[in-house]
């Protein structure tokens, strides 16, 4: 699998995505359903914004090792918000994010949408994941 990374401008890198991934011959692609800030019993957090994207960010990773892909192979991400301003506001938790994505070398374009509610009552943030190799 080759990736090329398309970024027509610089302003988006300080966000930790890109604008377009290109990628040529893939011998699989793992498309990952919203994971939200669920553990392992399936009991949904009650936690702030940063300890649910955190259990989020988790989850994903747990979900594509899983399938036997690294998260470095992650092309395409989608992040759904109750609460743009405790994500992205000057006390927020996009840090949290960014780190991950570096930590792990994603390359991915992505998304950021706020709803208006998830899956279970208290949940703040969800994240799509595709991944190709």
């Amino acid at each position: 699998m080759e990736k090329r990374i398309i970024n027509p401008w610089q302003w988006q890198q300080q966000s930790a995505y890109h604008q377009a991934i290109e990628v040529r011959q893939p011998s699989a692609t793992l498309y990952c359903a919203g994971q939200a800030a669920i553990d392992a019993d399936g009991v949904p957090s009650t936690g702030d914004m940063r300890a649910q994207l955190q259990q989020v960010l988790s989850n994903v990773e747990q979900v594509v090792t899983a399938a036997g892909y690294q998260c470095r192979d992650i092309v395409q991400l989608r992040v759904y918000t109750t609460d743009t301003a405790a994500l992205f506001g000057p006390a927020g938790c996009f840090d949290v994010f960014t780190e991950w994505v570096s930590r792990h070398a994603i390359q991915a374009a992505a998304t950021m949408v706020e709803v208006t509610f998830l899956a279970y009552e208290g949940l703040k943030v969800e994240v799509e994941a595709i991944a190709v190799r």
